[in-house]
């Protein structure tokens, strides 16, 4: 395997900083020399890493959404599963994860649609990506379930998909302000245990 250059180490540095402090303090509530400390570059230096904070932000959508996908995927190709429980248990982890986190943060993609999803045409484009993204993910998982027979077949596996990510994203909101797991826990029991389910 290669090995990663100073400039690429720094770049991921940035994005993982990014991601951090954007889902904690929101895009208005970082400032770019709070993050650049953090991970210490010069101030200079940032430009040679990105055009400008809103091209930043837009890598970091999507520096975001790569590990969700991932481990979505890796519960999919469990071969014991069927596509149903894989959602089920991808979901259950994120709200375990999100119950040790004390609900801080939600979701970075979530958070941005509310604060500058309408006034960044570059971040607005970086988050429809990502989400289509996720939603074509949870697609395929439910074809698949309705070709094992586990998911209902007279809705479409789109439209559920992005039904499921609708719903996350409400519920997520609640456990914020609600300070509990139980919006999160509500919306995976009643659709991937009931709703979906043939």
């Amino acid at each position: 395997m290669a090995q990663l250059s100073t400039k690429e180490i720094n770049r991921n540095k940035l994005l993982d900083q990014g991601v951090l402090m954007l889902t904690e303090q929101g895009y208005h509530g970082t400032g770019l020399k709070e993050i650049l400390d953090v991970v210490k570059i010069p101030k200079g230096s940032f430009y040679n890493y990105f055009a400008s904070k809103e091209e930043y932000c837009a890598e970091i959508i999507f520096h975001y959404i790569e590990p969700f996908l991932q481990r979505l995927t890796i519960h999919l190709q469990a071969p014991e599963l069927n596509a149903l429980v894989a959602l089920k248990k991808y979901y259950d982890e994120l709200i375990d994860e999100l119950a040790q986190s004390d609900f801080k943060g939600g979701c970075l993609l979530g958070n941005l649609m509310g604060e500058i999803g309408g006034t960044s045409e570059i971040c607005k484009d970086s988050l429809i990506k990502a989400v289509d993204r996720y939603s074509n993910i949870q697609e395929i998982a439910l074809v698949r379930g309705q070709e094992e027979g586990v998911v209902r077949k007279d809705r479409s596996a789109k439209s559920m998909a992005d039904l499921l990510i609708n719903n996350w994203q409400g519920a997520l909101l609640r456990m914020k302000i609600e300070r509990s797991v139980l919006p999160l826990k509500e919306c995976c029991t009643t659709l991937l245990e009931d709703y979906f389910k043939a």
